[in-house]
C-alpha cells in the first residue's frame, strides 16, 4: 500500500497495479478540486459531484494509457472538463465559460508571478487573536472562492490551487492565456476583497 507518493510516475504505477493507497492519495490531491471546477462548468454542484465522480471511473478504467503528454492532474482535468462539456451538451446548457464577466480591473496588486504586491494587514503581523480567526476568515474565503463566477473559479482552481501550468489550464478551460490571466487575476483581486472585509 503505498501512504506517501512522491511523484505521478509511482502514483500512476501503484494505480496500474490495482493499488487502493495510489487511488487514495490521487482522490484526497484533486477530488475537491475537480467539483469545483466541473461545478464552475455545470453551474450546479450536485451535477459537478456526479461528473467527478465519473471522471473517477475513466481515470481508473483508462490509467494504462496515459502518455505522460501531460501533467497527471492536467490529465484528469482534461477528463473532467470533457465530460462536464458533454454532460451540457446533453442537458442543452450553454457550456461557454463566459470571459466578458464583470469585474475588477487590472489594479497591480499582483507581481507578474501573480504574488501579492500588499499583503492583506491580517498577514503583516500574526497575534493570538488572529490565529483564532484564522477559522472564520478560512471559511469565508472557501465562501469567496464558492461565489466566484464560472470562468474566474475554474482558473483559480486549477492555476491557484491545483497549480497547473498556464498552457493546461488554457488548453482544459478551451481559452487563450490572455484570457487566462485576466479570470486569475479578477478571481485573486475577489479573494483578497474578501479577505479584506472579514480583516477590517
Amino acid at each position: 500500500m503505498i501512504t506517501h507518493v512522491e511523484s505521478d510516475t509511482e502514483l500512476i504505477k501503484g494505480l496500474v497495479a490495482g493499488e487502493r493507497g495510489a487511488f487514495e492519495t490521487l482522490y484526497q490531491r484533486h477530488n475537491t478540486s475537480m467539483v469545483r471546477v466541473a461545478s464552475a462548468i455545470l453551474r450546479n454542484h450536485a451535477s459537478g459531484e456526479e461528473v467527478a465522480h465519473e471522471t473517477w471511473i475513466a481515470v481508473l478504467r483508462n490509467i494504462s494509457s496515459f502518455e505522460g503528454r501531460s501533467s497527471l492532474a492536467g490529465w484528469i482535468f482534461t477528463i473532467l472538463s470533457n465530460r462536464a462539456k458533454t454532460r451540457v451538451k446533453r442537458d442543452g446548457r450553454s457550456v461557454a465559460l463566459d470571459m466578458s464577466e464583470q469585474g475588477n480591473d487590472a489594479d497591480d496588486a499582483f507581481d507578474v508571478r501573480g504574488n501579492w504586491k500588499n499583503l492583506p494587514e491580517l498577514w503583516d503581523e500574526i497575534t493570538p487573536e488572529r490565529v483564532v480567526a484564522g477559522r472564520q476568515i478560512m471559511d469565508h474565503v472557501v465562501q469567496a472562492i464558492e461565489d466566484l463566477p464560472p470562468a474566474q473559479r475554474a482558473v483559480l482552481v486549477l492555476r491557484g490551487q491545483q497549480e497547473l501550468e498556464a498552457q493546461e489550464v488554457c488548453e482544459i478551460l478551451e481559452i487563450t492565456e490572455g484570457n487566462m490571466r485576466i479570470l486569475l487575476h479578477r478571481a485573486r483581486r475577489a479573494v483578497r476583497d474578501a479577505i479584506d472585509v472579514v480583516v477590517t
